[in-house]
């Protein structure tokens, strides 16, 4: 489901479902959000997934239950937001729906150059979780914004590091070493010198 490892002041979340595309159960949201409470000792993060698909959003049976309207999705989401340290998504493949959020609570974004990247909330007939319009304006603008949300369209990977949804596209066999490379700066620093300084940076993702 979640797989999680700590080494060195780096935490590694990697969603493990892949014969349902990655897609999230109350149970793997709520083990996310456990271990992002206990993340206190991280001076980075890992945020990735196993496969293809990074995530296909809420498991279908689940949602048609409740589950797309759960508060956890914005308690999990608020959480990583929080988190001092610094927080990478590394997007192993297509990044759909509520795990948007998620992606958007992280301090960076890389992505495989397949990825495509949608949140089908007017087709679904659901409202996105209240904080993720707010991070998604912040990084591409009101206009792009809409064009996913409302206009439901699916981004691509080129096109969404031209937006500034994703900061750096990589080839799949270096997608956990780039993510890597980038926290070892953080990694090298001490909690507070890296909590210092998310501090100093403004924008919405800080929650």
């Amino acid at each position: 489901m979640i797989d999680q490892s700590f080494e060195n002041g780096l935490l590694t979340l990697t969603l493990n479902r892949p014969e349902k595309a990655n897609s999230l159960t109350k149970v793997m949201l709520e083990q996310l959000d456990a271990a992002i409470a206990d993340a206190g000792a991280a001076r980075a993060m890992i945020l990735t997934g196993v496969g293809k698909v990074f995530s296909a959003g809420a498991d279908l049976e689940e949602a048609q239950a409740g589950l797309a309207t759960d508060p956890v999705w914005e308690r999990l989401s608020a959480r990583l937001a929080a988190l001092p340290c610094l927080t990478i998504a590394a997007l192993n493949g297509t990044l759909a729906g509520g795990a948007m959020g998620m992606v958007l609570a992280c301090d960076l974004r890389i992505a495989v150059p397949t990825a495509k990247l949608f949140y089908p909330v007017m087709k679904l007939g659901f409202l996105p979780q209240p904080s993720d319009p707010a991070r998604m304006s912040a990084l591409i603008g009101p206009a792009r914004t809409k064009m996913i949300l409302m206009a439901g369209q699916k981004v691509e990977a080129a096109e969404a590091l031209s937006w500034g949804l994703i900061d750096r596209i990589t080839p799949p066999e270096m997608l956990l070493e780039t993510a890597q490379a980038l926290a070892a700066d953080s990694l090298a620093a001490t909690p507070a010198h890296v909590a210092g300084i998310k501090h100093l940076v403004p924008g919405l993702a800080k929650g």
